[in-house]
């Protein structure tokens, strides 16, 4: 019993949505830039009904940014998914629960079920993720895209362990160098 206690524990510590580095690194020589507003391209039988870019598919991508925002400030908590603290996962768990749309629970198995997609197609409601280890890419961070804004300062919704539920942009040196990918929920 004992035993798998201590699995269990080293298990919830090596999956943390949390960042393990202690201080940023520099940014890679190129930084991510994206066009806003470019139109993402669908073809065969994985494309959603009305397109992406349907108005009732970004109606609910605005209704679950609106509710990630909500929780601005809320405090980090490993595991949380309340007001009294949320990790990054939980807060997009909830906010896409809240409107109807379930996701996986832990960030890794959201993009392994979200469609990847390219980052000159991004939009508000889009996932991005991250590898905040110092070796590998494994993801273990997410935020929520609540802002593609012109010259290509993508702005995301997430929760750090540091400052809790922030909004944070991917422009960052930190978080431009620890990006690994960008998905699609809706």
């Amino acid at each position: 019993m004992r035993r798998l206690f201590t699995f269990l524990l080293l298990g919830v510590l090596l999956a943390s949505c949390g960042s393990a580095r202690k201080r940023a690194r520099q940014a890679r020589a190129s930084a991510v830039h994206v066009a806003a507003g470019t139109p993402e391209t669908h073809a065969g039988p994985e494309a959603p009904r009305g397109g992406p870019h349907a108005p009732e598919v970004l109606a609910k991508a605005e209704a679950v940014v609106e509710t990630a925002l909500s929780f601005a400030g809320v405090k980090y908590r490993y595991g949380g998914t309340t007001r009294k603290g949320m990790d990054c996962s939980g807060l997009l768990y909830v906010s896409f629960q809240q409107h109807e749309i379930p996701v996986p629970r832990v960030s890794s198995q959201m993009a392994a079920a979200a469609r990847p997609i390219e980052l000159a197609t991004l939009r508000k409601g889009d996932l991005l993720f991250f590898s905040t280890r110092k070796k590998g890419k494994n993801i273990n961070h997410v935020g929520l895209v609540v802002e593609v804004r012109n010259g290509g300062d993508i702005r995301f919704i997430h929760s750090t362990t540091s400052r809790g539920v922030i909004v944070s942009s991917l422009n960052e040196g930190y978080w431009n160098y620890a990006f690994v990918s960008a998905a699609r929920i809706l």
